[in-house]
């Protein structure tokens, strides 16, 4: 795979309590681990939400550009994504995606075949495909 840009950010302090700084300074906060699991919480993000704004991004993207490839015009789109975390019976933890597109201005047919092909081709859904469950739902 020939790599057309590399993101890069350090974390530090007490992990999902510490701070995070990307390489060229745009991101650089505190976390808060969430009170649903003993933390802080408050108005500092965790990992999970960075994870689920990455994701929702990425997967917004990547039904545009299929819709585009299709000569279907999309408008007041939304991809919400909620990223679930719990032990995984192993001693570990295990995260979970849900995806739900707002597509008005298609039918719910051709959204569903919209947001199936757009689980093919989106970088996040290609790294967590076998390795979390994932599901897709039409708003």
């Amino acid at each position: 795979m020939q790599v057309l840009y590399t993101a890069s950010a350090t974390a530090t302090g007490d992990g999902r309590n510490g701070h995070v700084r990307s390489a060229d300074g745009v991101l650089d906060f505190d976390l808060a681990v969430p009170k649903e699991m003993g933390g802080p919480g408050g108005e500092l993000p965790n990992p999970e939400e960075l994870f689920a704004a990455g994701y929702a991004a990425c997967f917004h993207g990547a039904l545009k550009a299929v819709a585009r490839s299709k000569k279907i015009t999309l408008t007041d789109t939304a991809i919400t994504v909620d990223v679930g975390i719990g032990p995984d019976g192993h001693g570990g933890f295990q995260l979970t995606a849900g995806i739900e597109a707002e597509l008005p201005s298609v039918s719910p047919e051709e959204g569903r075949e919209l947001l199936d092909a757009a689980h093919q081709v989106c970088p996040y859904s290609n790294a967590t495909r076998g390795n979390i469950d994932v599901n897709l739902s039409l708003a």
